[in-house]
């Protein structure tokens, strides 16, 4: 084998992961580096030394325009089980195949190692293999190892999501290969007349970059790896850089027969590729030594020699047999050929398979591939191509693009006389406004797909009209009106015998039963609607059911009940990759931890939330109002950010269940900041739309800062228990209130209010051990004003500005290992010794309770102590 410089340590790391596997702990390790940093050597040295110690599964990920969905999972499945591959391929049958696929990994006899290769190429189906095995894989014998390109996954790529959602796993580790260092350069360099110093410069230590430009035996140094790979490419005889050309044109895997297929190129052209390097031989396939070699063939091909070459490569596929045929790469080279109607064919077959595997993402561009080749169908069909790729995008949070599909496709049906299909059209509408906070565009669509459908008389699609309204009344807080529709919602389905409709109505009618202060039989509902989704297997269904019982009671500040909803709702939606439910009940599990005191664990939920790109707006909303409020009781910075924004997406929705949330947590920042007028401002903003809904919670809260600011006004004595008594100076049964629901905050904040030196002492300790600077002060310059002595200093301000106690140097430390900085590189920065920021780190992973510095800034991100890139 080649020579691995550089590379021992890490080596070293994943043969101690193997042997961990002889414990009966799997692990999943993550490999990182750019283009070229010799992820791909280290792995084939470590299979090679472990091919007498363990299974070895080699799976690798293609740079398609549009991937395949589970190409590199069905083909490591093959190694270890050709009828779980089959059963991998199937429609339908994705939970069954990941959960036997990791039961094979627990293979007790001999450990297996599994290899993911450039996972940063991974359709969606691929990266929830990965989620679901990597939450799990320490229950398992077996290692498995996904590398990627760290130059091609920026902020918001699918795979960042992934390792984020990971980052917590036990099991879970990372590796990222640095490039090589000018010694290792020299040795590689050693003979082959070229300056190594000036190699080492001009490449960047990159190995690929290196062995191709040696390998080149060029006499000088190219100035990009184009340059290397067609130096070396110009000295092949012609039929040979044919071959490389067909092989570029055709993919990262060519298979003989269909090189033959497109060239009919001579046995000895393909061997002298293979013998010069340029092509490697795995399991009777041709692929590129490396995937920027034939990045670089393709780019040095015009377009005239081009299209003939994908028109070649499709015609050949489209002539194999059909159960071998990949509609998705077939679309790939249909494209690329400029063939509409093979385009449309393939395109759309593999946008409707990827989305039967789970493969939303690649569903969604293989179906805008068929769109922009759809000018010629015939309008019902394109309306239809519409509609599937509208849902597609929906789901994957492309929320714009949702809409601005279903909306052509409503208009078409429109136009064709179709009122049934346009209403199902605008149905879905009204759905995906919602999500992106638009209710009124929401509420609008759903009364005119009603109206379309009542003229129509009863009908399982009326019911589901029904249930929509009921879903849009109950958001907007109008619960009497929101039962009414549910509940002909449920007649209408319990008659057609449409169980989706049921469930929504049984859960549209209990949440409006609950926010009207009707909690058992509000209960009673949801369970209803929770235990028949899970009879059909509806898991999407049944984590609505525990999100509407979370947030629900949540915010009838039945904190404890909600809670438990909460808790087994995220676990479900963890154990089956549903994670936008579990976003938003995720936002809501942090507002419950912060109303219970458990502020460490309140920012960090909420910052995870915040954290995922393409988090929905009442997600976001939600977890903004748990921040902003967490902040401003602290004292600590970034609250106002987060209080703007949450006003600005709350605004958007127009909605009391959104609005009433930030305009309270506004008036509090407001009133803690000594600013009466924008605190009664802020309250009386949402005041009277929550008198409108009789929402006694919202209502109570907003009447209770509007007295605080000295506002004066008639109390309605239907608010919330704990309010109304604060308003009317009963101020310690206020507290005690506050006690039963377990808010130590709130029922602090109440004593505070009392003229009396035993309640305002208890209230500055639940102050101070909560870590709540304004209010603590408040009550301490109330105790000074009355005289009284010995008053507690409260914690150090050092150790109080952040949730893991760090201090300010060590906040300092911990930023610029944020930005990626060595020690000694942090010790110039700061003007320090190396040892001292050696001390420091020390310190920092120790009150983080991690193992290394990238956990440590991963910590720092989740609990906002830094802020996320």
């Amino acid at each position: 084998m080649a020579k691995l410089l550089e590379r021992g340590v890490y080596l070293q790391r994943l043969v101690e992961r193997l042997e961990e596997t002889r414990r009966a702990s799997g692990s999943l390790v993550f490999i990182g580096g750019e283009a070229g940093v010799g992820k791909t050597s280290l792995l084939r040295w470590f299979c090679d030394l472990s091919r007498h110690k363990a299974r070895i599964a080699w799976g690798s990920c293609e740079p398609l325009s549009t991937p395949g969905a589970l190409g590199a999972v069905i083909e490591l499945a093959q190694a270890l089980d050709e009828d779980l591959a089959r059963v991998l391929g199937r429609a339908g049958q994705r939970p069954r195949a990941f959960r036997l696929l990791l039961e094979a990994l627990s293979h007790r006899e001999r450990p297996t190692l599994v290899v993911l290769e450039d996972l940063h190429w991974a359709d969606e189906a691929t990266l929830d293999f990965v989620r679901f095995a990597g939450r799990r894989m320490a229950d398992t014998c077996a290692v498995a190892i996904a590398t990627y390109r760290e130059d091609e996954v920026g902020h918001a790529h699918p795979l960042r999501v992934l390792m984020g959602d990971l980052a917590t796993g036990t099991c879970v580790h990372r590796m990222t290969l640095p490039p090589l260092t000018d010694a290792a350069v020299r040795v590689l360099a050693e003979g082959s007349g070229i300056d190594p110093d000036v190699l080492h410069r001009r490449t960047g230590g990159n190995p690929f970059f290196v062995t191709e430009i040696l390998a080149s035996g060029g006499t000088k140094i190219p100035p990009t790896v184009r340059d290397a790979v067609m130096a070396r490419v110009a000295r092949l005889q012609p039929r040979a850089r044919a071959v490389l050309e067909s092989c570029a044109v055709v993919g990262a895997r060519t298979e003989p027969w269909l090189l033959d297929a497109i060239g009919h190129h001579e046995p000895e052209a393909v061997e002298e590729c293979l013998s010069r390097g340029m092509l490697l031989q795995e399991e009777g396939v041709l692929t590129f030594r490396h995937e920027l070699g034939r990045e670089a063939i393709l780019q040095s091909l015009s377009v005239q020699r081009i299209l003939p070459m994908h028109r070649a490569v499709l015609a050949a596929l489209r002539s194999s047999p059909p159960g071998i045929q990949d509609p998705t790469r077939l679309a790939h080279h249909a494209e690329a050929a400029a063939d509409t109607q093979a385009v449309l064919e393939f395109a759309t077959a593999a946008g409707r398979r990827a989305a039967s595997l789970g493969a939303h993402r690649e569903a969604a561009a293989q179906l805008e591939r068929a769109l922009r080749f759809s000018a010629a169908l015939p309008s019902r069909d394109r309306a239809e191509l519409l509609e599937a790729f509208g849902e597609q995008c929906w789901i994957t949070e492309r929320l714009s693009d949702s809409i601005a599909a279903d909306n052509e496709a409503a208009r078409i049906w429109r136009e064709h006389g179709d009122r049934d299909r346009e209403a199902e059209g605008l149905l879905r509408l009204a759905r995906t406004y919602v999500r992106d906070g638009r209710n009124a565009d929401a509420d609008q669509a759903s009364l005119a797909a009603l109206e379309i459908l009542e003229a129509g008389g009863p009908s399982a699609r009326l019911a589901a009209a029904h249930g929509t309204r009921a879903m849009l009344l109950m958001m907007d807080r109008r619960g009497p009106e929101a039962i009414s529709f549910g509940e002909k919602a449920i007649d209408l389905a319990q008659r057609f015998g449409d169980v989706e409709s049921l469930v929504l109505a049984y859960n549209f009618v209990g949440s409006g039963l609950i926010l009207m202060g009707r909690l058992q039989e509000g209960q009673e509902y949801l369970e209803r609607s929770l235990n028949v989704a899970r009879d059909h297997d509806l898991d999407h269904l049944v984590a609505w059911a525990y999100w509407n019982l979370g947030s629900g009671l949540g915010e009838a500040y039945e904190f404890r009940s909600a809670e438990r909803y909460l808790t087994a709702g995220i676990a479900y939606c963890a154990e089956r990759d549903l994670d936008t439910a579990r976003s938003y009940m995720m936002s809501w599990k942090s507002l419950v931890d912060l109303y219970s005191g458990r502020w460490d664990a309140a920012a960090e939920t909420a910052m995870a939330v915040l954290a995922r790109p393409g988090t929905a707006a009442t997600s976001r909303i939600m977890a903004l109002v748990a921040l902003g409020r967490l902040r401003t009781r602290r004292g600590d910075p970034g609250a106002s950010d987060a209080l703007g924004e949450v006003l600005a997406l709350a605004l958007q929705t127009g909605t009391l269940q959104r609005v009433a949330p930030a305009r309270a947590a506004r008036a509090e920042a407001a009133w803690l900041a000594g600013d009466p007028h924008v605190t009664a401002e802020e309250a009386g903003a949402a005041y009277d739309l929550a008198l409108s809904r009789a929402h006694s919670w919202f209502a109570g809260e907003l009447a209770y800062w509007r007295w605080r600011a000295g506002d004066r006004f008639e109390v309605p004595d239907w608010i919330a228990a704990p309010f109304g008594l604060q308003i009317a100076g009963r101020c310690r049964e206020g507290a005690a209130e506050w006690e039963r629901l377990g808010c130590p905050y709130e029922a602090a904040r109440a004593l505070s209010e009392a003229d009396d030196e035993g309640a305002l002492r208890g209230a500055l300790a639940t102050f101070d051990r909560l870590g709540a600077r304004p209010m603590a002060e408040i009550a301490r310059r109330s105790l000074r004003a009355r005289g009284t002595q010995r008053i507690p200093r409260g914690p150090r301000a050092a150790t109080r500005s952040n949730p893991a106690g760090l201090t300010s140097r060590e906040v300092e430390v911990l930023g610029l290992l944020g930005e990626g900085l060595q020690n000694a590189e942090i010790a110039g920065r700061l003007v320090l010794s190396p040892k001292t920021v050696d001390h420091h780190i020390s310190a920092i992973l120790a009150k983080l309770e991690v193992r290394s510095r990238t956990e440590a800034v991963a910590a720092a991100y989740r609990l906002g102590i830094i802020p996320p890139k």
